[in-house]
C-alpha cells in the first residue's frame, strides 16, 4: 500500500512540473506555436515539370498524413502537364500522320511542291 501511495505521488509530481514548464512556469513565457510544415520544394512554377523534379518531390507529414493541399496542388500541376503533353503528341502525331498521307500521294503534277519521306530507309533500318 505504501509503495502505490508513492507511485502515485510521483507520478502527479511529475505531470505538475511537465504542466508548468508548458504553460508557462518558465521565464519566457508559454512555448510558441509550431509553425506548420510546409513543403520545402515546390515543383518549378517556370519550367515543364521534369522527372527529377517529380522524383526529389517530398511532401512534409501532417497530423494525419500528408497535407492534402500540398498533394493536391502537385497532383492538379502534374495532371496539367500531362494534359499538355498529351494533346502536344496528339498535334505532332496527326501533322505526321497528314505528310505521310502526302507523301503516299506523291507531289501534284505541275505545283512544283515536293514532299520528303519520313520513313527510313531500308539501309537505315537495323
Amino acid at each position: 500500500m505504501v509503495m502505490f501511495l508513492f507511485l502515485v505521488v510521483a507520478l502527479a509530481v511529475v505531470v505538475g512540473a511537465v504542466t508548468l514548464a508548458v504553460v508557462g512556469g518558465g521565464e519566457n513565457g508559454p512555448l510558441p506555436e509550431a509553425a506548420p510544415e510546409r513543403l520545402r520544394d515546390p515543383l518549378p512554377p517556370d519550367r515543364p515539370v521534369a522527372r527529377a523534379d517529380v522524383e526529389g518531390l517530398r511532401f512534409p507529414l501532417a497530423a494525419r498524413g500528408y497535407r492534402m493541399a500540398d498533394v493536391d496542388d502537385a497532383l492538379g500541376r502534374l495532371g496539367a502537364e500531362l494534359a499538355e503533353r498529351d494533346a502536344r503528341i496528339a498535334d505532332l502525331e496527326s501533322a505526321l500522320a497528314g505528310a505521310r498521307s502526302a507523301a503516299a500521294h506523291g507531289p501534284v503534277p505541275g505545283s512544283g511542291e515536293h514532299h520528303v519521306s519520313m520513313d527510313k530507309r531500308p539501309e537505315d533500318r537495323p
